[in-house]
């Protein structure tokens, strides 16, 4: 008789989005509802605003700045650090804070 594997229980929320936000690629973005569904939780963007607003200013090793709004802008208080992390990764960020376009590693749109 086979011995069954017991199933894996659901990471909690706060796990799954800190997975989904490390997994985004370098010079790429994703907005809050995105990491919302990727998590499990659809409709639940303002659930990561809240999972990643205290990550600002502290040595992580998840990127929160790869993570924009559903509009393309960034949000304050920290989003002139976020425009300065992402226009280091390739990102184009406009003047009024606005992610314009993403160029991905290949130099392409």
């Amino acid at each position: 008789m086979a011995v069954k594997k017991p199933a894996e229980k659901p990471l909690p929320f706060s796990d799954s989005v800190m997975k989904q936000v490390r997994s985004i690629p370098r010079g790429e973005v994703r907005s809050y509802a995105q990491v919302a569904i990727y998590a499990g939780r659809p409709g639940a963007a303002r659930g990561v605003g809240r999972e990643l607003k205290h990550l600002p200013g502290q040595a992580t090793q998840v990127p929160w700045w790869r993570v924009i709004r559903s509009d393309g802008t960034l949000a304050p208080p920290v989003a002139h650090e976020q425009a300065k992390r992402l226009r280091a990764e390739g990102v184009t960020v406009n003047q009024n804070g606005q992610v314009f376009r993403v160029v991905k590693k290949d130099g392409k749109a």
